[in-house]
């Protein structure tokens, strides 16, 4: 059976939601509607998969991204801007330069932060290839011209780069990416960008090819525009433009997916299916609502599903009866999990203390996993965004009204935060926010940098060593707690770091964790997937099989990291002397992963990134114990022995 591909390109501004449809920015989103990059925060792309995993189908998914950077390892989440700048000044530049966070997969690739809403998502395991940039292909192209593969001829954007691109898509439609092992039946693939700036030509022809290539009823393409509401009055003529471009370029979209603050009104959607030569049926309304995880239930009370089922033709397609299962029960499960979120009253609040708060989209994945923690703890979450050099000495001199009120936010927080982070402003904030969060019994989680902030605070606090450091932040320090990774360049060049999915052995000293606690009954994560209950193997990242742990023997989990810098093994033993136990270790028992302190409703470090494992129906186990100890319910969460979503569900 020849796979099927759904096409999700954007039009009128870059970020409008083919990647992400958002809600609850839309009216800042507008006033700045010309410099928009990924500042919404939900798929379509992505909400679309899940509408066709809930019919049973394996779905994958392929981001193309047009920029010449080979992936996003390098890039810093504010790009061009100093560390100084707010959020509301970025919007006031007149540059697209902000790109959020890097996504880390499995195999250790950084990619687009989009990769990330997929596997959340769609509960899959995605790969680099996953991820197409500019530069990546070119590369890809250049290195066949120079080992001959093009035998002597002049190699040409077409049709040897758009030949590469269709090549590359379709090889990457066919790796499985979920539980069952087996070839996807679709595959979505989101254009990154604005159809009609330069960099996208080349995939805009190629996916035109594409088009061609997969034959009749095997490809539909969605187009993502915006209806702005200018005097009470929604206007089309934006999209009227965006679809007349793209059909200039070769495609003509299937379905077109109005992003407005407001339902669209029946003459509104007439005047698109009008002018962009649509039936009225095929203008789908994505318009402001409480979360991002109602917007798949909104397409399927629009009849998105009949429509993919139709253009697609899904019913020629044998779905196995089980599949067909699990995915209306993981769809009821979705539902009911949006709809208590709905009725829920009480609010937790995290105070997240990081270095690149002006642009929130540099912590999604920890956002994300904030709120898969509070929908099952049945809570409302606040996030209070603070900058760690606001809570440090010298913002007191300069600017005593912030520093106060980054005090006063973080001592009235539930929980406190630190997450990954690079470079040496604010250490001294987030040092400060652990001593409080420890002093104060206030749960707190530590995330990769986090984690090594928590050591140098208890280093100094109550180790005795004054002036305990990290060799990132001076490498010259007497007492360097935290140290560059031996096997580890230090020079900054891409995948310059200890990456990818990593296994963690909770040690003999670990019998008190509510971390481990928490993770028992799983026993084991592999590959984004937990292991049965009653498997004795798994696979770990690069295929091979690793041995399910006895009831004797301590659990081990799998989980994804990005970092350069570790505990130094040398003081280990004086910390554990003072109280401090790192109850998890690598395999060589020589790395550090994970510290939590007794007599503390929740104070834990993790040297890895949780975040990047944390799905919607399966929150990540480090940040439920928080928000569960946030909220005052760790113990209702322990207690409970529900059965994970796992396989073909969310």
């Amino acid at each position: 059976m020849a796979t099927k591909y759904l096409l999700v390109s954007g039009g009128v501004i870059s970020g409008i939601g083919k990647g992400v449809i958002g809600t609850e920015d839309f009216a800042f989103l507008q006033k700045h509607f010309t410099r928009l990059a990924q500042a919404n925060h939900a798929s379509t792309a992505s909400s679309l998969g899940v509408l066709l995993k809930s019919i049973g189908l394996k779905v994958t998914s392929i981001k193309i991204d047009p920029y010449m950077n080979i992936d996003a390892g390098l890039m810093n989440p504010l790009e061009y801007f100093d560390s100084e700048t707010t959020y509301q000044q970025i919007c006031d530049t007149e540059t697209d330069d902000r790109h959020g966070e890097c996504f880390v997969l499995d195999d250790g690739g950084e990619v687009d932060l989009d990769l990330g809403n997929y596997e959340r998502y769609l509960n899959v395991t995605l790969t680099r290839e996953n991820n197409i940039t500019t530069g990546k292909i070119y590369q890809h192209v250049i290195n066949r011209e120079r080992n001959g593969d093009y035998l002597g001829r002049t190699v040409q954007v077409v049709p040897h780069l758009t030949d590469a691109i269709q090549d590359w898509i379709q090889e990457v439609a066919k790796v499985p990416v979920d539980s069952t092992g087996e070839r996807p039946d679709i595959c979505i693939i989101e254009l990154g960008g604005t159809v009609g700036d330069i960099e996208s030509a080349p995939f805009i022809e190629a996916l035109r090819c594409l088009r061609r290539r997969a034959g009749p009823n095997n490809f539909l393409h969605c187009h993502v525009s915006l209806i702005p509401v200018i005097n009470e009055e929604q206007k089309t003529k934006p999209t009227q433009a965006a679809i007349k471009e793209i059909r200039s370029a070769g495609l003509s979209p299937d379905i077109i997916a109005c992003r407005c603050s407001q339902p669209l009104q029946k003459s509104t959607t007439d005047k698109i299916a009008m002018y962009c030569q649509v039936e009225p049926e095929e203008v789908v309304a994505v318009h402001d609502v409480p979360s991002t995880y109602h917007v798949p239930p909104l397409l399927e009370r629009q009849g998105l599903i009949p429509l993919l089922r139709e253009v697609l033709r899904l019913d020629t397609l044998t779905i196995p009866p089980s599949l067909v299962k699990t995915g209306a029960e993981t769809w009821q499960t979705w539902k009911k999990l949006t709809n208590e979120q709905d009725r829920t009253q009480e609010t937790v609040t995290i105070c997240l203390v990081g270095k690149y708060t002006s642009l929130h989209d540099s912590y999604l994945s920890v956002r994300k996993s904030l709120e898969h923690a509070s929908m099952r703890c049945t809570r409302k979450l606040e996030i209070v965004w603070l900058n760690s050099t606001d809570l440090e000495k010298d913002t007191l001199l300069e600017s005593p009204a912030a520093f106060h009120k980054a005090w006063h936010q973080l001592c009235t927080a539930s929980g406190i935060l630190v997450p990954g982070g690079f470079g040496q402003r604010g250490i001294e904030g987030m040092v400060a926010a652990a001593k409080w969060a420890r002093e104060k019994k206030v749960p707190y989680l530590g995330i990769c940098l986090g984690m090594q902030i928590a050591v140098m605070e208890f280093c100094r606090s109550i180790c005795g060593i004054q002036h305990a450091q990290s060799e990132e932040m001076d490498p010259l320090a007497e007492h360097k707690v935290i140290i560059h990774m031996p096997e580890v360049s230090k020079t900054p060049t891409g995948a310059g770091m200890r990456l990818g999915l990593r296994n963690t052995i909770f040690q003999d000293n670990s019998g008190f964790s509510k971390l481990r606690a928490l993770y028992e009954p799983e026993t084991v994560r592999s590959n984004g997937v937990l292991a049965d209950s009653d498997s004795t193997t798994t696979a770990t990242a690069d295929g091979e099989v690793a041995s399910k742990p006895s009831a004797s023997e301590p659990p081990v989990i799998s989980e994804r990291h990005r970092h350069r810098y570790e505990v130094n093994p040398e003081y280990v033993p004086i910390m554990a002397s003072h109280g401090l136990d790192f109850i998890g270790k690598d395999e060589s028992g020589n790395r550090m992963e994970i510290m939590e302190l007794k007599d503390h409703p929740w104070f834990v470090g993790v040297q890895y990134h949780p975040e990047y494992l944390s799905r919607v129906l399966r929150p990540s186990m480090p940040y439920l114990g928080f928000v569960a100890a946030a909220a005052g319910c760790l113990d209702e969460i322990m207690a409970k022995s529900e059965t994970m979503v796992n396989g073909n569900g969310v």
